[in-house]
């Protein structure tokens, strides 16, 4: 292929485009402005991500401001904007993947910056086959093999591929032919990244022995993203029916299920109750655990990955305890001033923060929280549920009302003597202040809710 299908343009007279002064981004940055000057009211925003990773950084940055420049002078509709980040470099993801979520964040953030809301990405077939090919060697489900959506609206952002159909040598003959300048990642040469590996030693022969191996691999893609919306609606249908009313997955219900249909529901309801995919390994194991766990009716956490089970439920844990104790084993004690409804922040207690509303029944006497403690549990409290049942312990207390492990967790709110609220059971039966009286009910709200 020759020519170079027109990038689209903005009908809001403004248009982004990801660019990161290479051969591809360059080409899309040139295409979309040559199409803008049929539209005198359109700017294209070049969008630059400095992510300091590479030693020649900054002159790539030198380039892509003395392109803009250059083409601004020539008549193009161009200017450039730019953001140096870091990268975080800790354990987990690798630097490539950590590097492309914040790119794509920080892209976001300028898009919105600038109110703009469609960003074009310099993809093409090349690289949706190589992303293809990588997603199935690693195991990846449908929403991998789908590989690079087409158009896409996410973060409030819509991203556009307008070359996902288009081969790479397409774009090396528009480059050429208007004689555009570039400037090439060093990283591309070094096979620790999985994409170079494929790029470099895997893709000559692929190619050799199937010429149409590109075309095949992005068509595989296209194929996989035509049967998604269904995927996603059998999905959400399988977890709505699962969901409980705290958002907790019925585990013993979901241990009925096939295999397959446990995974997929799995899958979803957890990029839905924490914002994350959960790992395919994590996926497996789990789909295998925890049907026998239901069974025997017993209880496990797994903190890698923020789960609990506790009678038969799937729930959220929330984030890990600060430390309640002080070098000398005491009980932590942090006093209260609480003199109006609100939420109220504990210097102690970091996971979550104390919510006092006004109510009409059920709650306590504001008086009693003029002078109160919020303090960690230490053994031998007792709690009344109601008034005609005995105080008990606060362990037989949370197991006769279910509490789950992760859910017992917070400050216990000490009136003088009095124990007045607990995390997971509520207010003492005995602290209730009458019907009619000026009363305040509490609550903690774990961090994230």
């Amino acid at each position: 292929m020759s020519q170079i299908v027109s990038s689209p343009s903005s009908t809001a007279g403004r248009v982004a485009v990801a660019y990161s002064a290479g051969r591809d981004s360059t080409a899309l940055l040139h295409a979309t402005a040559c199409a803008a000057r049929a539209h005198p009211a359109t700017t294209v925003w070049a969008l630059h991500v400095h992510h300091g990773l590479s030693a020649h950084a900054d002159a790539w940055l030198a380039h892509a401001e003395h392109t803009c420049a250059q083409w601004a002078e020539q008549g193009l509709p161009v200017r450039l904007l730019s953001r140096r980040v870091q990268v975080p470099l800790d354990a987990g993801d690798s630097v490539e993947a950590q590097a492309r979520r914040v790119r794509y964040e920080v892209l976001a953030d300028m898009a919105r910056e600038l109110d703009i809301e469609m960003i074009l990405l310099a993809h093409h077939r090349r690289d949706q086959a190589e992303t293809f090919l990588l997603q199935a060697l690693r195991g990846a489900g449908v929403n991998g093999l789908a590989a690079m959506p087409h158009d896409v609206v996410r973060d409030g952002v819509r991203w556009v591929r307008p070359w996902l159909s288009h081969g790479r040598e397409a774009i090396e003959a528009y480059v050429a032919r208007h004689g555009l300048h570039h400037v090439d990642d060093d990283s591309n040469a070094h096979d620790r990244f999985a994409r170079n590996r494929l790029r470099l030693s895997v893709w000559p022969s692929l190619e050799a022995a199937f010429p149409q191996a590109e075309q095949s691999l992005a068509t595989a893609a296209r194929r996989v993203q035509d049967v998604l919306p269904g995927v996603a609606s059998w999905r959400e249908g399988l977890v709505q029916a699962l969901t409980l009313l705290d958002g907790g997955l019925d585990a013993a219900s979901w241990s009925e299920l096939s295999g397959a249909q446990r995974r997929e529901s799995l899958m979803h309801w957890y990029r839905q109750t924490c914002g994350a995919a959960l790992p395919a390994t994590w996926v497996e194991r789990l789909a295998h655990e925890v049907p026998g766990l239901v069974y025997q009716g017993k209880a496990a956490h797994w903190p890698e990955i923020g789960l609990g089970l506790y009678r038969g439920a799937l729930h959220l844990l929330p984030a890990p305890l600060p430390e309640t104790m002080n070098e000398q084993g005491a009980v932590q004690i942090c006093p209260l001033a609480i003199d109006a409804p609100g939420e109220h922040e504990l210097a102690a207690w970091s996971t979550g923060r104390l919510r006092v509303l006004s109510v009409s029944s059920g709650g306590i006497s504001p008086a009693l929280l003029a002078g109160a403690e919020a303090r960690s549990r230490h053994g031998g409290e007792r709690f009344q549920l109601g008034p005609s049942r005995p105080p008990r312990s606060l362990k037989k207390q949370f197991q006769a009302l279910g509490v789950p492990q992760w859910q017992r967790q917070g400050p216990l709110i000490w009136s003088g003597d009095q124990l007045v609220f607990v995390p997971g059971l509520g207010i003492d039966a005995r602290c209730v202040a009458p019907a009619g009286a000026p009363q305040w009910g509490l609550e903690w709200v774990p961090v994230g809710h």
